[in-house]
């Protein structure tokens, strides 16, 4: 909704109250009804909250800036507040000026058609007011227009209940003018009270009906989150803002942890359009994690790779090796700091007695410019792999055979099929005796890469 037209609407209302206030207050100071003039103040602080409302609205559609982080939204429920204090300001003096002419019996007033004709012509314009208030401010979450709608619904019963005291007052009862009077001051209490209420819940930041509950059971039920450890909702204006802090295993990749935040912002932005979410996962540890994924857990955070992690009991101690992959340029010293500050973080995670040993090589990061070899030495090679292959009981299908040549030598690429139930320890035994026999017979074949498929799957 576009922020000239909640202005507009403030304006309109504006307009609204000065002209009903003065026409009420000529005619309750003609006629000397209490009623009428009850009304006439309730109109005309009507058109003080509405001067109010207009530059309240100007004010909290301002976007944040460097000192207002969550915008200015908060200036309409200080006009909202401002408006209740008004409120209950008249109610207090109707009341008062009530109770007193009923006491000392001066309940006489002077009726006209025309006086009658402007309380009617009152109602009529408190309807479409209220009406046209009440859809721009819950179209644009406005405090401020909500609480002119409410003043306004309240203007257009309490100038009902005095058109009836003037109604009665007409019959012969003149104290129907002055109960009709109490009556406003009542309707206009409740009013305030429960506008007051509301006020205050949104400066004190209070999160708006169910939206705890609702939040919290979309982000407890997010796969991946192990608890939510604290959520604080608070309201601005149109905005809600949410900040969620849920604990997640510690060995959830990074891309599963980005997922589970943009999944935990979207669901909450479908429950709550305008919310302004933020969410931060807290990695915790789990009773039963491995000690493997502790170490490379510990690598992944210091960007640092491994592999041949290998863990071994030796009676009572634990013993950890790998290689560590650096940068083939490094300097020695270089590479061994890094290696020994690794080493120390796994000590400090699994006890000061374990064994940790490293062992450093190069990581190659350049794309090596390769080429498919000529058929006479790639079907060569493809034979001897074959006969070793058949050689080997457990391994059948070879297939997909590509051998390329690079700088570095030549690379044989090919995929094989075991029993779906294999061990992957014997797979893996498998496919190194036919790498080390294939080298032993073409020692130019620097690298041969196996991929296993179970039997029974689709070839890749």
């Amino acid at each position: 909704m576009a922020v000239s037209e909640k202005q507009s609407v403030a304006l309109v209302s504006m307009a609204a109250s000065a002209g009903l206030a003065v026409a009420k207050l000529v005619a309750g100071l003609l006629t000397g009804s209490l009623g009428i003039l009850s009304e006439a103040v309730h109109s005309f602080i009507d058109f003080c909250a509405t001067v109010i409302t207009f530059f309240a609205v100007r004010l909290g559609d301002q976007p944040p800036d460097e000192r207002h982080h969550y915008g200015h939204a908060k200036f309409e429920s200080i006009a909202a507040l401002a408006e209740t204090g008004l409120l209950l300001a008249t109610t207090g003096w109707i009341a008062y000026e009530a109770i007193h002419r009923l006491i000392s019996g001066d309940t006489q007033i002077f009726l006209t058609w025309w006086a009658v004709a402007i309380i009617v012509l009152s109602i009529v314009i408190d309807f479409f007011r209220s009406r046209a208030l009440d859809r721009i401010a819950k179209a644009t979450s406005s405090e401020a227009l909500a609480a002119d709608a409410l003043n306004f619904t309240s203007d257009m019963w309490s100038s009902t209940a005095v058109l009836l005291g003037l109604a009665v007052t007409w019959s012969g009862f003149p104290a129907a003018d002055s109960i009709a009077a109490l009556i406003v001051a009542a309707v206009m209490a409740v009013i305030a009270l429960r506008l007051g209420k509301r006020t205050l819940d949104t400066l004190l930041d209070a999160a708006p009906g169910s939206a705890t509950e609702d939040i919290r059971k979309i982000v407890e039920a997010a796969p991946g989150v192990l608890a939510l450890e604290r959520l604080r909702i608070r309201p601005a204006g149109a905005t809600l803002f949410a900040g969620v802090v849920v604990s997640v295993p510690r060995t959830m990749p990074v891309d599963d942890l980005i997922a589970l935040r943009e999944k935990l912002v979207r669901d909450i932005r479908l429950a709550y359009p305008h919310a302004d979410v933020t969410v931060t996962t807290d990695p915790v540890a789990l009773d039963d994690e491995t000690i493997a994924q502790r170490v490379r857990l510990i690598a992944h955070r210091q960007d640092l790779a491994i592999h041949h992690l290998t863990i071994q009991r030796v009676g009572i101690r634990t013993a950890v090796s790998f290689d560590l992959e650096v940068d083939g340029k490094m300097a020695l010293l270089d590479a061994h700091e890094k290696a020994t500050a690794l080493e120390a973080a796994i000590r400090g995670e699994l006890g000061a007695d374990v064994e940790v040993e490293s062992h450093i090589e190069p990581l190659p990061e350049r794309v090596l410019p390769g080429e498919d070899l000529p058929e006479p030495g790639k079907n060569e090679i493809e034979a001897i792999l074959r006969k070793l292959a058949a050689g080997e009981k457990r391994v059948s299908d070879i297939h997909n055979v590509r051998i390329r040549r690079n700088s570095e030598g030549i690379f044989v690429h090919y995929h094989c099929r075991f029993s779906p139930d294999e061990a992957v320890d014997t797979v893996h035994e498998i496919i190194d005796h036919i790498e080390v026999a294939l080298q032993r017979l073409k020692p130019e074949v620097r690298r041969v890469i196996a991929h296993a498929e179970p039997i029974g799957h689709a070839l890749h």
